[in-house]
């Protein structure tokens, strides 16, 4: 369980007790495959069967939801370190091989045709879950219960399916010359500065779920509109406690960076009044001007791309400072 909330980054993850004993009464097949195994030797000298079915038993008893799903997914995708926390929980080694053995039946039945249409490694489960990696890329969790005659999610097949044909994932499309589908790696300016505006907005509202996503796509959440302001500037100014913790926190930003008053997002939270953010932002700070850190924005993780001051604005926080 430890493991999994490493891989979840602290998302959730429970374990159905009612589902484990269950799995126990009703898995003679199990048990039946086991001994056959055992006959044949197939287990290490001194393994213990009865105990790696227990323990199998207890992995099919794990819950989840598609937010903790799809982390867990993307820490497979980020080589076995965790895109939120970033905190290496698996080995290379051991995500290579993870990936391997999804690629190869991780899709029960269906799994040479799912390899062959979708070329992505992934797992299925009979509660309807479809767990897809990306490599290097991301990674999805969808959920919907009917399931086909071999026990995959119908629509999360088809989900697959219809991405690698929308974008160029499946493992054999050519990333230089096949035209035809859309290759989301390759970021334009034009995307940048929308994805920038809505990193911004998001800050302004609050939206926790939307910066996670910004996060694990990779975005600098450093980025600045055109009065230097980042994101951590207005969810201060706003009052957004969850957002701001999940900035500093999570994202490692630099609670010292200067909008271009020279105010910094402690400044911010004192102007506009939000007492509950003020030992936050200023324990936080005292972290940042311990010796070594910087004071001009390249503190922490979360480093500024040099342009992205001209790439967003919020005329709300401008016209509350003005």
């Amino acid at each position: 369980m430890e493991y999994l909330n490493k891989m979840a980054g602290r998302e959730y993850v429970g374990f159905s007790n009612a589902t484990f004993q269950s799995e126990k009464e009703t898995g003679d097949r199990n048990f039946a495959i086991g001994y056959y195994l055992k006959e044949k030797r197939c287990f290490p000298d001194g393994a213990n069967m009865i105990a790696s079915l227990d323990l199998y038993f207890q992995l099919c008893s794990i819950e989840m939801t598609c937010e903790s799903g799809s982390v867990i997914a993307a820490t497979l995708a980020n080589g076995g370190i965790c895109p939120i926390t970033e905190q290496r929980v698996l080995s290379t080694e051991a995500v290579r091989n993870t990936l391997s053995l999804m690629h190869s039946c991780g899709m029960y039945d269906f799994s040479g045709e799912f390899a062959f249409h979708v070329g992505l490694p992934a797992k299925s489960g009979v509660s309807g879950g479809v767990l897809l990696v990306v490599p290097n890329v991301m990674g999805v969790m969808c959920w919907s219960p009917p399931l086909d005659k071999v026990g995959n999610s119908v629509r999360g097949i088809n989900f697959c399916q219809e991405l690698v044909s929308l974008f160029n994932f499946h493992n054999y499309d050519n990333l230089r010359h096949f035209e035809r589908k859309l290759d989301p790696r390759r970021i334009g300016s034009e995307v940048g500065e929308v994805s920038t505006v809505n990193l911004l907005f998001a800050a302004y509202s609050g939206d926790t779920d939307s910066l996670r996503r910004f996060a694990l796509s990779g975005m600098d959440m450093q980025q600045k509109d055109y009065d230097l302001r980042t994101p951590l500037h207005i969810a201060a100014a706003e009052g957004h406690e969850e957002a701001v913790r999940f900035l500093l926190h999570a994202c490692h930003v630099n609670p010292l960076c200067k909008d271009r008053w020279g105010n910094t997002p402690l400044d911010d939270a004192l102007h506009f009044n939000h007492p509950q953010l003020l030992k936050l932002l200023s324990d936080d700070q005292l972290l940042h001007s311990l010796p070594g850190q910087s004071e001009t924005g390249e503190a922490g993780t979360a480093t500024p791309s040099k342009n992205a001051g001209e790439s967003g604005s919020n005329s709300h926080n401008n016209g509350a400072r003005e």
